[in-house]
């Protein structure tokens, strides 16, 4: 029982942290200061841990793990739009 609570505030500490930088993307659209690679391995890496918790049945993983997955990629796909604008841009 002790375990699974601890569980359950690390997923909500690490989930909720991510959330002020999802909010702040998502409004003003500026990934200028955010890198491409950091944000490819972020991925991979928080989806591999939610494939983990799945296989292993482990809800607090897995609730996460979700969560930061969600707002991970919302940022993700902004910034990939943003580098694309960008090299538009620069084209012309």
């Amino acid at each position: 029982m002790l375990i699974d609570l601890i569980g359950y505030m690390a997923a909500f500490l690490t989930s909720a942290a991510f959330l002020p930088q999802a909010i702040m993307v998502i409004k003003t659209r500026n990934t200028e200061a955010l890198s491409l690679t950091m944000y490819v391995m972020f991925i991979l890496g928080v989806f591999l841990w939610l494939i983990y918790g799945l296989m292993s049945q482990d809800w607090p993983l897995i609730i996460a793990n979700l969560i930061t997955l969600t707002l991970a990629a919302n940022i993700f796909y902004i910034l990939i739009c943003n580098c694309l604008d960008a090299r538009k841009a620069a084209a012309t």
